[in-house]
């Protein structure tokens, strides 16, 4: 696990563009360890962060790193809230906050299962990082996004061999990327689940794979205040009765040993 350096530090954007529906962002990042597939990082800008006329934002925002190599760090993100929308404006040049990588990530099939990578929405980027990954290691893999529309779908068009499903049908199959999901399970069950997106879809593949007795890996999505598991605002029910921190314990976690995937 690669472990992140102690504190905040500044990196600086390298390049921001819009692709459809969702923002693409490059940052540099000269003093950190690249990130392992499944690792996210928390995000703030240096300047008109907490400044606004009801101090919003305020806390830093969790991204899972879409990839990360040699000092350079890519992620993904929807202008939908205060923090989303200040990120998006970055100029090229303009410095930021970071903190990470954090947290634990994917981990290998075991038993010469096949691997499924299951994402819906901002859930793909850690999965387009771990594909890569997969695909380094000669591993073959199954990829599958599902969408809202033909705006959110238009990220994946770079992607290699990707099933795509959208809600309104406008691109890949009219329907949810969990159809997909069972579609491949039905076909060979000899298969890995690794899964991010939505809780709604998480917990779908949570349940699917938990009744089919197949091993998944979800990372999980959630509102984060600092990252390190002090505050305790991320957690998730466990099957033992017991809870997890999104952040330290995760985000990548077993589907058995959720109870469920909570709507945060």
């Amino acid at each position: 696990m690669s472990l992140a350096p102690f504190g905040r530090r500044r990196g600086v954007c390298a390049s921001i563009r819009k692709v459809g529906s969702y923002h693409l962002l490059e940052l540099v990042d000269r003093d950190g360890p690249d990130p392992e597939p499944g690792q996210f990082y928390m995000l703030a800008a240096v300047s008109g962060w907490g400044a606004g006329t009801d101090e919003r934002p305020f806390l830093p925002r969790a991204f899972s790193a879409m990839g990360g190599t040699d000092g350079r760090l890519w992620f993904m993100l929807e202008d939908i809230g205060p923090g989303t929308h200040r990120l998006a404006r970055l100029q090229k040049g303009e410095p930021l906050w970071l903190t990470g990588p954090l947290g634990h990530g994917f981990r290998m099939p075991q038993d010469g299962r096949r691997p499924i990578l299951t994402g819906g929405g901002v859930g793909v980027p850690p999965l387009v990082m771990w594909s890569q990954h997969l695909v380094e290691h000669g591993v073959a893999r199954t990829l599958q996004f599902g969408f809202r529309d033909t705006s959110h779908a238009a990220v994946a068009a770079s992607f290699d061999s990707v099933q795509i499903a959208t809600d309104d049908g406008s691109v890949g199959h009219h329907g949810l990327v969990t159809d997909l999901l069972v579609r491949e399970l039905d076909r060979d069950p000899h298969a890995t689940v690794y899964s991010c997106g939505p809780p709604g879809m998480l917990e779908a593949v949570r349940r699917l794979c938990v009744d089919r007795g197949i091993p998944a890996q979800l990372a999980l999505e959630s509102g984060m205040a600092c990252g390190f598991g002090a505050c305790f605002g991320c957690v998730v029910p466990l099957v033992d009765g017991s809870y997890a921190r999104v952040c330290v314990d995760g985000p990548v976690l077993d589907a058995t040993a959720l109870d469920h995937v909570p709507a945060h």
